[in-house]
């Protein structure tokens, strides 16, 4: 009889071990996901509605913020995070790197929320005058590629002005207490140097560049989740969707969390490109001509292939869109 009770009790505990294993096993389960001051995914975090829809794939979500886009990209090539967003740029320089990422969606243009930016009283009234001038930017980013682009249409080489590479917060700083010519930004920081500065825009990205927002994720996590990053898509896209039509409500929500007054949000919010879509043959075209530019500049090592790092979709989700 005690036999039978003890094996009773053993079969119990390991019934109750594998139960207990694959629960904390489900729970461990996690998606994490770099942010930066900006975009759709500050919108996502703040309504909630991924951690709901994932928690039904019991997976948990887990939020990183960077600086910028080339910040967060390391963080993908280290493997501190699963998925992020980030301008046209990093993605480039991360991939000439050798990080493992694959780009998964895009956001439309928005050409007005990245500018060349000079102090008020600068002497400065066009991109030529920045010939020998120091500009401060934040080095891959989405911003650098819209600096090479204006310099070309104004005539100038890459090499007429002397570049100082800094993350936004000390980019600011620099460019505060002068001792930078120019400082080329992104939103929210853009509309806040106009604002708080009265910065003046010199140039934005009208005409020159798309100034896509690209979600990419490491290439292992993608492969192996295609699930998780096909809700993720769909979460961005529904947010974007929502947020064009109530710009003045997105404001309320992202003001406190990017500690910014309501104005200087609004200004970013309305700027910005909405609507996220899965990586398309023209989306690819544009992001090489990228990388062949900062090739060419030789701020790349070795020329790319963008097609050979678009993630393909669940064919009822690619069809879906």
């Amino acid at each position: 009889m005690r036999t039978v009770i003890l094996r009773r009790s053993l079969v119990a505990l390991f019934a109750a071990a594998v139960t207990f294993g694959a629960i904390t096993q489900a729970q461990a389960e996690t998606l994490r996901i770099g942010y930066q001051k900006y975009g759709t995914l500050v919108l996502l975090r703040a309504k909630g509605t991924l951690e709901k829809r994932l928690a039904e794939q019991n997976v948990q979500v887990q939020w990183t913020e960077f600086p910028g886009g080339p910040q967060l990209l390391e963080g993908l090539n280290v493997g501190s995070i699963d998925f992020g967003v980030t301008g046209e740029t990093p993605p480039v320089f991360a991939q000439a790197a050798g990080a493992d990422l694959l780009y998964v969606a895009y956001e439309p243009p928005a050409p007005t929320s990245e500018a060349i930016l000079v102090p008020k009283d600068s002497p400065i009234t066009s991109v030529k005058d920045l010939k020998g001038k120091k500009v401060v930017l934040n080095k891959g980013s989405n911003v650098h590629y819209l600096l090479v682009r204006a310099l070309e249409d104004a005539g100038l080489k890459y090499s007429d002005i002397q570049t100082v590479f800094l993350p936004p917060a000390d980019a600011r700083a620099a460019f505060e207490r002068g001792s930078v010519d120019a400082w080329v930004i992104w939103d929210p920081y853009q509309a806040a140097a106009e604002q708080q500065l009265q910065a003046r825009t010199l140039r934005d990205g009208t005409g020159i560049v798309d100034n896509h927002q690209f979600y990419l994720a490491t290439k292992p996590y993608a492969e192996k989740h295609p699930q998780v990053i096909q809700t993720l898509v769909e979460e961005v896209r529904a947010v974007g969707e929502w947020s064009k039509a109530n710009p003045d409500e997105v404001t309320q929500q992202v003001a406190p969390l990017l500690g910014l007054s309501p104005d200087i949000t609004r200004t970013a919010v309305k700027r910005q490109g909405y609507g996220a879509l899965f990586i398309s043959p023209d989306v690819v075209a544009a992001q090489q001509k990228i990388a062949d530019t900062f090739y060419q500049l030789k701020l790349i090592p070795k020329p790319l292939s963008i097609k050979d790092v678009i993630w393909t979709p669940p064919a009822k989700v690619a069809t879906a869109q």
